[in-house]
């Protein structure tokens, strides 16, 4: 794919790891190029560097930008660092107190995960303030002086005292007392200088719990890729620099997901659509996102039963990949995942020693994902080894292969559709108003089927589909978001002067650390948001500053089907978001077609049924082509299926239009 020719001279790699492969582009002399290699679960930094050098053939002083699962894995996998925990006496047991929530909602014993920090590694010290940040009871210089000894097994070290979003002190001379040690150190009011105590020891506690495995990881990267600079993707849609992600990996929990966001809205912005689901299937699980004209952001989030209240895009997941696992279980039901084949062995049509059905073989099976066409021809499907599998699992549910290889998609696209109901009606928004943008290696084979179950008459497949999150990290802006609690009501007389001031201080902050990380200070935005909430209330919701009072209660009206417009409004938590302009990508616009697209005839099953359909490679499409279904499009990174009844028409930047006709 051409670029534009307004791009920076120096070289752009952006690398985005996933389950089973790892997708990098490289954008230089304003020309996209395009690697898929596949993933190595037992050190992702070998993937990457292997795919680096083999784009850019031992050239160094490029730029990386990467979004990294490193930290999710380390959390879902439970294989994080030994965490030892300094909090207040008597207030060591908060992480299993937590909330009043049941994961469980009908079981009479329900069970949560263990915490990361367990209970003979939370440290109690004197010391209290209060939550307007007066010291009601000093630090004890003593105990300081004896700390070091009582945590120096630790391989990471969590501080997190009461109210010390209001007033640091004490957390800064504990962490003083703890840096001799020389371990990593995450201190609460540096990392989410926020109130809710609970939510605040779990945020730190992750990120302590990931940054040994980080630092190794990223250290690894920036010393070995030959990159400067070096910036990581964070979970909120921007990109910081690798010495913080090092520092505060929490931040990078949903890093590769939310590349996949921004590109995706980039793209539909492209094809003239802002209103969009996005829809990103990979090899392990699916991700999808409500853009109603914008990334939508929570800091209501949990990653393997941890709450972490850093802002992240709000992205919902569920395990149904194409390298998902079919069975059918005891009581004779075909289920498909969460479990994957991953990179390794991956599907059986690999030819790598796969033995387990996956909804990728289910698609060679069916013919939907021609052998020869795999990786744009660069590699080669084995159809013939699914056979036998695919036989017995079809002899357990009475059903002819085809049918059982249809049987899993089926199950596949009822668990994504379930979570794109999620994240669209289950909040009040009208499918049928909305885009789906697929991407992902299998998104294009499964979108069009789960458009229809939504009542969705759109979908949209970008350029390069695969390697759409990893496009994301390009069209990313650089961003700093800092906060601070701050209780101030709207009834009170002197509440805009407090306010501003607390503003001026965060937005220098902000600005302050994004200049230091080579921002141009006049190129930056600054945005200012608080969460503000009638008093009384637990829960807030986020407003612009301008015009608080009316914002909050025109969006509680909107939430919550109400408002109270002569009740007081409290703010509670100040933010303000520095961003600077991300990259100027163009991508060259197609050339117009003249005729009909070169259009091969095939054979696939669908609906139990061998049907003829067409097959193209997308290569060969030009501005204004059209296809009817049932067809297939083949490239490099993914594979679009075009049921019977849908239109496909090529838009002036390359964009797939998918129609039910």
């Amino acid at each position: 794919m051409s670029s534009g020719t307004d791009h920076p001279s120096t070289a752009i790699l952006a690398v985005d790891t996933g389950g089973t492969f790892t997708d990098l582009l490289l954008l230089a002399s304003g020309v996209l190029t395009t690697l898929k290699v596949p993933s190595t679960p037992k050190d992702p930094a070998d993937a990457v560097l292997a795919g680096s050098a083999q784009l850019l053939k031992g050239e160094t002083g490029h730029r990386l930008l990467h979004g990294s699962t490193v930290a999710t894995n380390g959390l879902l996998e439970r294989n994080g660092a030994r965490v030892l925990l300094v909090t207040n006496r008597g207030f060591e047991d908060v992480l299993e107190i937590g909330r009043q929530n049941r994961p469980q909602l009908y079981a009479l014993v329900g069970h949560r995960p263990p915490p990361l920090v367990a209970r003979e590694d939370r440290v109690g010290i004197g010391g209290r303030l209060g939550p307007e940040g007066q010291e009601i009871q000093p630090l004890d210089a003593e105990e300081l002086l004896g700390l070091t000894a009582r945590v120096s097994d630790a391989d990471s070290l969590a501080v997190v005292l009461l109210h010390s979003y209001a007033n640091p002190k004490h957390e800064e001379a504990v962490a003083k007392a703890l840096q001799e040690l020389g371990l990593p150190l995450s201190v609460s009011s540096r990392l989410l200088p926020e109130y809710r105590e609970y939510e605040r020891t779990s945020t730190t506690a992750v990120n302590a719990y990931v940054s040994p495995i980080m630092s190794r990881y990223l250290g690894r990267l920036d010393q070995e890729s030959g990159a400067e600079p070096v910036h990581i993707m964070a979970s909120n849609g921007g990109a910081v620099p690798v010495e913080r992600a090092i520092r505060e990996p929490v931040h990078t929990v949903l890093s590769g997901p939310a590349g996949g966001v921004v590109g995706a809205l980039d793209w539909a912005r492209r094809a003239g659509f802002d209103q969009i689901v996005t829809f990103d299937m990979g090899g392990t699980s699916t991700d999808v996102s409500l853009c109603p004209g914008r990334p939508l952001h929570t800091r209501e989030f949990e990653i393997a039963g941890q709450p972490v209240a850093v802002p992240v895009i709000d992205i919902h997941t569920v395990g149904a990949g194409g390298g998902s696992l079919a069975r059918v279980d005891a009581g004779g039901a075909l289920r498909v995942g969460p479990e994957s084949a991953g990179a390794d062995p991956g599907p059986i049509a690999y030819g790598q020693g796969g033995r387990e059905l996956t909804v990728t073989d289910a698609h060679v099976w069916l013919r939907r994902l021609p052998t020869e066409a795999f990786l744009g021809g660069e590699g080669e499907l084995d159809r013939s080894i699914i056979s036998g599998p695919l036989e017995d699992l079809a002899g357990k549910l009475s059903k002819t292969p085809e049918d059982a290889a249809e049987g899993i998609l089926s199950v596949a696209n009822t668990a994504m559709e379930r979570a794109l109901r999620v994240t669209s009606v289950e909040r009040g928004f009208d499918p049928a108003d909305f885009v789906i943008v697929a991407f992902g290696g299998a998104g294009a084979l499964h979108v069009a089927e789960l458009a229809d179950r939504l009542g969705a008459p759109r979908a949209l497949v970008p350029p390069d589909p695969g390697l759409l999150s990893a496009y994301g990290m390009l069209a990313a802006p650089p961003t700093r978001e800092v906060s601070r609690t701050l209780l101030i009501s709207s009834s009170e007389p002197e509440q805009e002067s407090r306010l501003a001031e607390a503003f001026e201080a965060l937005e220098s902050q902000a600005v302050e650390e994004m200049v230091s990380e080579g921002n141009d200070p006049e190129s930056l935005a600054v945005r200012h948001w608080l969460d503000a909430r009638y008093q009384g209330q637990s829960f807030e919701l986020r407003v612009t500053w301008e015009g608080w009072v009316e914002a909050f209660h025109l969006a509680h009206e909107e939430r919550y089907g109400y408002s109270r417009p002569e009740a007081p409004v409290e703010a509670v938590t100040l933010r303000a978001v520095a961003e600077a302009p991300p990259l100027p990508l163009s991508p060259s616009p197609l050339q117009k077609a003249e005729g009909n697209p070169p259009v091969e005839k095939s054979t696939a099953y669908f609906d139990g049924n061998e049907i003829e359909v067409g097959r193209v490679w997308r290569k060969d499409l030009m501005h204004g082509h059209t296809i009817a279904g049932p067809a297939i499009v083949l490239e490099y990174s993914s594979t679009t299926w075009l049921p019977p009844g849908w239109l496909l028409e090529v838009d002036a930047w390359g964009s797939l239009l998918l129609t039910k006709e």
